[in-house]
């Protein structure tokens, strides 16, 4: 029953929610019900009545007919003359003649003792020859519709309701009365000779008619109400089943339309509405005659921290940078997640370009503030392209195409700033993305090749180690160095194959001169950002190790301070995993990322690399000279090897001797070499030949 109850719910749920936008189920059904019940209520009661009332009628008549008949039998013949040649006797003198006064005294004695209240008699001419009611005698009825049917052999009963009613020797008042006309014959085959009409006192069958027509109406409406009842809970169950599902329709819409447009992690609208809103900016732009400013932006290293802190840290920061960037816009202006870390602000209604290099400004400063994300202190930055429109196109791809454009040239120029769009940039964006594919067909066509440059004791002027540098053989640019590509690279996926490449051929080159005999020299191989906060970099050195055979000690690692500084407490856990392995590690351009000595101190290091940009004017500026002293100074209280790099003139060497640096890369000793050329100058020995007399270098010391 539950089952066939749960089926009948679901099949009726089913179809008036195709009617849900039409009404509301259980209100109108209320309604159909109570007109439909008092339709079915009163056709019930007038059936009912319409059958009571042929019954009585059916039977009234048939008590008539029978009284007719038995009057016949009994008397008709003794009157039937005079009944027939009434006609022919005076309307005035008709009432007083004897046989009416006996006809009279005959119907009395046949009434007594039944509910006929008047009789009358007609002759086949229409005359009332005999009524119980004199003073209706002689009156012509031969057009009476009842009279001309029973002349013509029919009994016809109505029945009809009087407020006054001459009934025999009395007046009668609100009764209902049966009128019925009878033909009058010997037997149904004879001649008609005339006609009764008999009226029958009906009022208490009536009386009793009605009270069993309302008791039945009343069972009927009762037992209606219950079926109402049964029913108006069962839709108002649908009813409220429909509701529930129209509103979790709705709500899904809803949620469907807010997710379709709106990023799911930082609740901003996604590129689907920004595509949207975009254009209406636009065409509100074009029918005020105002200008749109869009902001393309981009976390800068937003890779580097999400690979080393994890997802979650990445996800918090991004939420954070959408609060602060809505935070620092105008009301009138609306900020989009792009996807990524890349975030776009339309600006409308803007005066001057300046408007909006004001917004930029105020995103920057926002931007650069410290942020705690699960108990790591981040400092993150954001590079930012501006378009205007119309000054720099109308419709919305150019824009965004110009505004990205101008993002990636904030980028170029030392990240953490903006950049307009001017048109030279869709030159550098074409060269950007022919160099981007260029890269990817490099390594799968082999196209990398690795220089080696040597590391020299100023002492002795033995090659103490060599560092390996990327070139890529282009097919039609020749030999480039990695300033010419190295940036496109780290910004794209591919730093980290490529990385693994580098250091892969490293070791087994290295490998392969010590296996020929040649001095067992570590190589520095250089790891980039991505590489380090990929958190596969410790299994890809081991494995390489395994694979090329070199052993760890001769791997020195080359990580740059602000990569270090940036990402400090991972990296700390880094460095451990790479020592616990037994690679060597060192810190390149060391001095410019302005590194916390505390840190410093914590980092598991072997190795500082004095940076070019000190070695460069350390001679001639006072500034640089004591910024390279203390880098010497610090390498020996901390007992770390120290190397300086960009070593040009033997003015550099001689002042790095004299403060205790012996240890130099550069081009006074060597260009970065292919293979080939490199193990030349291992076969060599030492690269003494091009090192200052030492009698000059002890005179330069005192």
């Amino acid at each position: 029953m539950r089952a066939i109850c749960g089926e009948f719910m679901g099949g009726l749920a089913r179809i008036v929610h195709l009617l849900r936008g039409m009404f509301k189920l259980s209100r109108h059904f209320s309604m159909a019900s109570a007109i439909g019940v008092i339709a079915v209520v009163t056709a019930l009661s007038l059936f009912y009545r319409y059958l009571a009332t042929s019954a009585l009628m059916t039977h009234e008549t048939r008590a008539s007919v029978a009284l007719t008949k038995v009057f016949a039998n009994s008397i008709w013949s003794g009157y039937a003359l005079f009944v027939k040649n009434a006609s022919g006797i005076p309307k005035a003198e008709l009432p007083q003649r004897k046989e009416i006064a006996e006809l009279r005294a005959d119907v009395l004695r046949h009434m007594k003792g039944l509910n006929i209240v008047k009789v009358k008699i007609y002759n086949l001419d229409g005359l009332t020859v005999f009524s119980t009611d004199p003073k209706q005698i002689g009156v012509d009825k031969s057009n009476s519709p009842g009279f001309l049917r029973a002349q013509g052999g029919h009994t016809v009963s109505k029945i009809t309701f009087r407020d006054q009613f001459n009934a025999l020797e009395q007046v009668i008042v609100d009764r209902n009365l049966i009128e019925t006309y009878i033909p009058v014959q010997e037997n149904e085959t004879a001649a008609i000779e005339g006609v009764f009409e008999v009226y029958s006192d009906v009022t208490e069958l009536v009386t009793q008619l009605k009270k069993t027509q309302l008791q039945i109406v009343g069972g009927v409406l009762f037992a209606l109400s219950l079926l109402y009842l049964f029913l108006f809970l069962i839709v108002k169950r649908a009813d409220g089943i429909i509701k529930t599902q129209e509103e979790e329709r709705k709500a899904n819409e809803a949620k469907m339309r807010h997710q379709a447009y709106h990023d799911s992690l930082t609740g901003l609208p996604n590129r689907a509405s920004f595509a949207e809103r975009m254009q209406e900016a636009l065409r509100r732009a074009k029918r005020t005659q105002q200008s749109v400013g869009l902001l393309f932006l981009d976390l800068d290293r937003f890779k580097c921290i999400n690979d080393s802190l994890g997802h979650s840290v990445g996800d918090n920061l991004l939420q954070l940078t959408a609060k602060k960037l809505q935070a620092r816009v105008r009301e009138t202006d609306m900020v989009f997640r792009m996807g990524g870390d890349e975030f776009t602000v339309i600006l409308e209604n803007l005066r001057e370009p300046e408007d909006a290099a004001l917004v930029a400004t105020r995103i920057i400063e926002s931007m650069s503030q410290p942020i705690k994300l699960h108990e790591h202190e981040v400092t993150t930055t954001v590079s930012i392209g501006l378009a205007i429109c119309p000054r720099d196109a109308t419709d919305a791809e150019t824009l965004v195409q110009h505004a990205d454009a101008a993002m990636y040239r904030a980028k170029e120029a030392g990240r953490n700033r903006y950049e307009f769009y001017t048109e030279n940039l869709n030159v550098k964006v074409l060269e950007r993305f022919t160099l981007e594919s260029g890269l990817r067909r490099a390594l799968e066509d082999g196209e990398f090749m690795l220089y080696y440059q040597p590391k020299v004791s100023v002492k002795s002027g033995e090659i103490i180690g060599n560092e390996a540098l990327l070139r890529w053989l282009h097919p039609e640019r020749g030999i480039l160095t990695p300033d010419k590509f190295l940036s496109v690279l780290e910004d794209s996926d591919l730093i980290v194959p490529v990385g693994e490449w580098v250091l892969r051929t490293a070791c087994q080159q290295t490998k392969d001169w010590q296996s020929a005999g040649f001095p067992h020299i570590p190589v520095s191989v250089n790891i980039a950002s991505r590489q380090f906060t990929s958190g596969s970099l410790q299994a890809t050195v081991r494995r390489v190790l395994r694979e090329t055979g070199l052993a760890p000690r001769y791997l020195e690692l080359e990580l740059t301070e602000r990569l270090l500084i940036e990402n400090a407490g991972a990296a700390i856990e880094a460095l451990d995993e790479l020592k616990k392995i037994g690679v060597l590690i060192s810190i390149d351009d060391f001095g410019t990322g302005y590194s916390s000595l505390n840190y410093l101190k914590r980092f598991p290091i072997d190795v500082l690399k004095i940076d070019k940009s000190f070695v460069r004017d350390m001679v001639t500026h006072e500034k640089d000279a004591a910024i390279t002293s203390a880098i010497i100074s610090l390498a020996h209280n901390l007992q770390l090897g120290l190397i300086a790099e960009g070593v040009e003139d033997l003015n550099q060497v001689e002042f790095l001797q004299s403060r205790g640096c012996n240890e130099v890369q550069g081009y006074l000793f060597s260009r970065p070499l292919p293979p080939e050329e490199f193990q030349q100058l291992l076969s060599m020995g030492n690269l003494s030949a091009v090192l200052p007399d030492k009698n000059d270098l002890a005179v330069a010391a005192k």
